[in-house]
């Protein structure tokens, strides 16, 4: 199965969906992304994920790095990761178009007996990570995918596809972060339980000697490795935290910017007009109006 192939069999199953579905759940764990034109930035939280692109091209970025995505290529997100995204390839006829499966962790460990320890370049890791899918991988996603057409196949046979799946990511090439996370006191596993912390705990005022001390490193340390990882901070991390969540409560339409402020953790609104101007490049006020009925 190809690439190309596997684009085919994806575009054949959303025929039958509204055209202007950007995001298709044909199984559970997987999501089919569509866009028939570009887009502009946006800035988003990424979930560890696979995503593989079939069509279009698609650039994604952090504050020191940017991955250019086109048809083949296959970016691994091992660690929940505040991002900016955008879609530069697409057209009518031939949108862009990509396949999504989530990554689960306990999964991941779960194959360790397994597949035992796996080299990696430890030199060179990052929370995001891209290389061109081989045809192991894209023939595992076919499989996945045709199991949309299948009840009883995707009963019995998705808990050992997705089994593949992962198992096939801890060998790839840009694999070498989630190698690293199948040791519990790896420093990926450390940043992993702080992310987790910061994610449950983001409205609360960050402690950076108690959040260290929580996953078993000293602060210098958490500061050195979750930067390595995510390319930021955990203040900047918990920032970025607030301000999506912000976000999605204005675009509800239920909050003022000043109860959004306040929901989210900030304690003075006019700070955080400032830093979400600076984020989304437009003012919460403005994104109020929008969404107001």
């Amino acid at each position: 199965m190809t690439t190309d192939a596997l684009a085919d069999r994806a575009m054949t199953y959303l025929e039958g969906t509204p055209v202007d579905a950007t995001l298709v759940e044909p199984v559970e764990g997987m999501l089919l992304v569509r866009h028939h034109e570009p887009t502009s930035w946006t800035a988003t939280l990424y979930d560890p994920v696979i995503c593989l692109v079939l069509q279009g091209r698609k650039e994604t970025a952090t504050l020191d790095r940017s991955i250019v995505l086109s048809a083949g290529d296959a970016l691994v997100v091992s660690h929940d990761l505040p991002v900016v995204a955008r879609i530069t390839r697409a057209e009518q006829g031939r949108p862009y178009l990509a396949v999504i499966v989530a990554i689960d962790i306990a999964l991941l460990r779960g194959l360790y007996d397994d597949v035992g320890d796996l080299p990696s370049d430890v030199t060179t890791l990052h929370a995001l990570a891209a290389h061109p899918a081989d045809a192991g991988l894209v023939e595992a996603l076919s499989r996945y995918l045709a199991l949309a057409s299948n009840p009883v196949e995707a009963r019995v046979l998705l808990p050992l596809i997705r089994k593949e799946v992962h198992f096939r990511l801890l060998i790839a090439p840009n694999g070498g972060m989630l190698r690293q996370l199948l040791r519990h006191g790896s420093h990926a596993s450390h940043v992993a339980r702080a992310i987790r912390h910061l994610r449950e705990n983001f409205r609360a005022p960050v402690s950076i000697p108690e959040l260290a001390s929580r996953v078993g490193m000293s602060p210098s340390s958490l500061h050195k490795h979750f930067k390595a990882v995510t390319s930021t901070t955990p203040l900047q991390y918990t920032k970025d935290l607030r301000l999506l969540e912000a976000r999605r409560l204005l675009s509800e339409g239920a909050h003022t910017v000043s109860s959004a402020a306040y929901e989210v953790g900030y304690e003075s609104p006019n700070q955080f007009s400032r830093e979400y101007s600076r984020k989304f490049g437009v003012s919460p006020r403005r994104d109020r109006a929008v969404a107001a009925p």
